[in-house]
């Protein structure tokens, strides 16, 4: 049976239809059928599928909505492939069986009822064999909303999350008890208030097993009477990958540059291009942390966030983080 309809619609307990409502389902027995319809869903690039000792078989179902989704995959038999950058977060835990998310970069296999993140902001191959695997969605944009309302880390493309961190035990329970919590609403369809407030709280759970490592706004921007200021500094934020001028920065905020270079001096003792070398700093300082060193190059790095005279570059980052970028690396 195939039911793959992104747009089908759970009727809940009052009739009524759930425009919004998200309901998926696959299941089969031939190796193709998995690679084509799961394969599918997530833009799936190489994936292959074949029988162990077992007759091949593949479930796979979702329900929820567009900002969370609570999934299921089953497979008797092994699997493989790879998953482009998701715009969904995706927490997944297996309750038997075997896996590893990412065979190419990471090579950490799996333990049972142990949550791991997939590192959905980039590409990674994934093998599983004769396995039950829980999956949870969580869209970048309800994570990412919540994140800078708990965390004051703006509106940024990249929290800069951890996803193979020692997870905090009390925030897996707490994630175990939301889960079940989005689990019994379901019942009820995903149109209610209650349904709503459990999907912000999960996303607020999901954010206690990976703590964002995105820079922080400055204190001083929360201020009700700096929200020019803050606009300015959430512009360089959300914007560091890309080239920036004060013009930019003074156009994001609706101030002249003589009006933005006051505000920087004044509040944060910086330049507004200062400010803005200071947090690409940072963020190379994250990228050197969660970096391979046997595959990663700190110029590579360092260019990447515009840094381009590698003796000056490390200069200035001993100066801002107590260390040579080299030492960050290997740790």
């Amino acid at each position: 049976m195939t039911t793959l309809d992104a747009g089908a619609s759970p009727v809940p307990a009052d009739g009524g239809p759930e425009p919004h409502a998200v309901r998926l389902e696959a299941a089969g027995t031939q190796p193709e059928g998995v690679i084509h319809e799961v394969g599918g869903l997530y833009g799936g690039r190489g994936w292959s599928a074949h029988a162990t000792e077992h007759p091949f078989t593949y479930r796979y179902t979702a329900v929820g909505d567009a900002a969370v989704t609570l999934r299921r995959s089953r497979i008797t038999g092994a699997i493989r492939g790879a998953i482009p950058h998701t715009d969904d977060y995706v927490v997944q835990w297996l309750t038997e069986g075997t896996g590893v998310p990412d065979v190419r970069q990471d090579r950490v296999p799996m333990r049972i009822g142990t949550p791991m993140l997939f590192p959905s902001d980039r590409e990674f191959v994934f093998a599983y064999e004769d396995y039950d695997q829980r999956l949870v969605h969580l869209s970048r944009d309800l994570v990412h909303e919540v994140s800078a309302e708990r965390f004051h880390t703006g509106q940024v493309t990249d929290l800069a999350l951890d996803h193979l961190r020692e997870l905090d035990a009390e925030a897996v329970a707490r994630w175990r008890r939301q889960m079940t919590l989005l689990a019994q609403e379901l019942r009820h369809g995903v149109g209610t208030l209650l349904w709503h407030t459990l999907t912000r709280e999960a996303a607020s759970a999901f954010l206690d097993l990976y703590p964002p490592a995105a820079p922080e706004l400055p204190a001083v921007v929360l201020l009700p009477r700096k929200a020019r200021l803050r606009a300015a500094v959430e512009f360089v934020h959300e914007h560091l990958d890309r080239p920036l001028s004060v013009a930019d920065i003074a156009d994001a905020a609706g101030l002249s540059i003589r009006a933005v270079q006051e505000a920087f001096q004044r509040d944060l003792d910086t330049t507004p291009m200062n400010y803005v070398r200071r947090v690409r700093l940072e963020r190379v300082r994250i990228e050197l942390h969660r970096s391979d060193p046997a595959t990663t190059s700190v110029q590579d790095v360092a260019r990447r966030w515009g840094f381009a005279h590698l003796g000056r570059f490390a200069s200035e980052y001993l100066r801002a983080v107590g260390e040579y970028p080299r030492q960050t690396l290997r740790r």
